[in-house]
């Protein structure tokens, strides 16, 4: 043989020696399989004590609760910016509105395809519920409603209840609401539902 084949040869050689399948076959345990080297027999390992994920402290009790000492709370955690609001009728829009419909009325696709309506947001039940209520049912699920906390953050959570308040609000507006320099931008048509808010009852004199 050729000196180049002879150094070809011992090159292949060499390199299907290296070929192993150590790296890939490491020793390990498959999931929940018991084990010899720990006292408890378990490969799955617990925490260590105390151990908190990243991003998992939640110390902000309104932020992650919607409650202070157990009871519901009514004014967001953080203040609600226009910008706020805009995301929260995205996240509305997306998550929401296949039962509760764009206007929170109940009457979504959902709702109209046969599943059980959800109740009116603008009843009065929910007009004077807390704010924390609805990011509670967000975050726990309330009657046939699941939970949405897996896939909506807790802020944007906060941002839909405010949305869910815009809406309320939208549906109970009168023209007193609308600032005085706007007031002259409303036509006839967007106008007609907006009705002077009525003026407040004379105290009653006491009698003598």
């Amino acid at each position: 043989m050729k000196p180049a084949l002879y150094i070809s040869f011992a090159a292949i050689v060499l390199s299907l020696t290296g070929c192993t399948q150590d790296m890939a076959t490491q020793p390990r345990y498959n999931p929940l399989r018991a084990s010899d080297f720990f006292g408890d027999r378990r490969s799955e390992r617990p925490l260590v004590a105390g151990t908190v994920a990243r991003g998992q402290l939640r110390v902000d009790e309104k932020l992650y609760t919607g409650m202070v000492k157990g009871q519901l709370i009514d004014t967001p955690p953080f203040p609600i910016t226009r910008e706020d609001l805009q995301r929260g009728q995205e996240r509305y829009n997306i998550n929401c509105v296949p039962c509760h419909d764009r206007t929170g009325y109940g009457n979504g696709l959902v709702a109209q395809r046969g599943f059980r309506h959800p109740p009116s947001y603008h009843i009065d039940r929910l007009v004077n519920a807390p704010l924390g209520h609805f990011f509670d049912v967000m975050t726990r699920g309330f009657g046939a409603m699941a939970d949405v906390s897996d896939r909506v953050t807790p802020e944007d959570r906060w941002r839909i209840a405010a949305y869910i308040r815009a809406l309320q609000y939208s549906q109970r507006a009168s023209i007193d609401d609308v600032p005085a320099e706007d007031r002259g931008k409303l036509d006839q048509k967007s106008g007609a539902g907006l009705q002077p808010a009525p003026s407040p009852a004379a105290p009653a004199k006491e009698e003598k």
